[in-house]
């Protein structure tokens, strides 16, 4: 079958469901807003703003509205890690991935996706790619539809609980390990008695390390689990919990530079420095650190800068 796939804006939308609205048909699927058959083509429109044509006439009804999506071979970098089964992009895979790691202000989030076998198609129509070659803008647009789809769990550790158990001596790999643990747990429990074929976690521990991390834990998730770095591109069960992960970690932030009346920067640099320096003098030290992650050098240098200024 002939497939072609455009992205409007939700003016065009409009206009399309309003050309279409005779041939319009019921369509209860993740993530649809509105579906029309006409006798050669099908048209299905996404809240992300995706419409895709199917059918004989596709490329005549695409052509109406805007040029069609280029596809492009999938390139996957040098990744390190387990030895993957033949096949397994085509797998059904509970994945989990993390971020806000290296960030100097917001929480660290991690989250856990399964994508059955029959569902991989529609995640990849719906936009899901490795996060790092997508906008945070439109990270945000596909997160909604995501949720709709799938089975997932989100885990938000804020800066707070982050700093006290990091005083006790837990590194950050013992963070990530134990939320990766808990995330792919609450999935398991959500799609049980269905399972995953496989569990593919986006390796930053080798595998002893990170059992060693959770051997505490009173259930530990062990079956069928698989590591590999860059993970995001060999399943888009991954693909699809780094852009959960990261949209969940965008929402934070938001609520953070409301808390702070002022726009919080992302990443860990000298525009970071500078800004945790003037929330240092205007709001004081107690403050900063409720929304920072304390041992980061970036408190150090923000301690000398606002020192600096005062001075002045």
């Amino acid at each position: 079958m002939s497939n072609e796939v455009i992205v409007l804006s939700a003016t065009q939308l409009k206009e399309v469901m309003s050309h279409y609205a005779s041939n319009r048909i019921e369509r209860k699927a993740p993530g649809v807003i509105f579906a029309a058959k006409l006798s050669d083509t099908s048209i299905t429109a996404y809240k992300s703003g995706k419409v895709l044509f199917q059918g004989g006439g596709s490329s005549r009804e695409a052509m109406r509205w805007g040029s069609t999506q280029e596809k492009s071979a999938k390139k996957i970098s040098s990744t390190k890690g387990d030895t993957l089964p033949e096949s397994f992009a085509l797998k059904s895979v509970l994945g989990s991935d993390e971020t806000g790691t290296g960030d100097f202000f917001g929480p660290m989030t991690v989250a856990a996706c399964y994508v059955p076998a029959d569902k991989i198609e529609l995640i990849q129509f719906l936009g899901v790619k490795d996060s790092k070659m997508l906008t945070d803008d439109l990270m945000r647009k596909i997160a909604p539809d995501l949720k709709d789809a799938l089975t997932y769990k989100i885990l938000v550790l804020g800066n707070e609980k982050y700093n006290t158990v990091q005083a006790k001596g837990w590194s950050q790999g013992k963070i990530k390990a134990l939320l990766h643990n808990q995330a792919l747990k609450h999935v398991l429990t959500k799609i049980a008695p269905e399972k995953p074929e496989f569990i593919l976690i986006d390796q930053f521990a080798e595998r002893g390390i990170y059992y060693n991390h959770v051997k505490a834990e009173k259930e530990i998730i062990r079956e069928n689990v698989l590591f590999s770095t860059k993970a995001e591109q060999l399943h888009v069960s991954v693909a699809a919990a780094s852009i959960l992960a990261r949209v969940a970690f965008l929402e934070e932030m938001d609520k953070l530079s409301l808390l702070a009346g002022i726009t919080i920067p992302k990443g860990a640099g000298s525009k970071v420095d500078e800004m945790a320096a003037r929330l240092l003098l205007t709001k004081g030290e107690e403050f900063l650190t409720s929304i920072t992650k304390k041992h980061f050098a970036n408190t150090g240098k923000a301690i000398a800068l606002a020192n600096k200024k005062r001075k002045l």
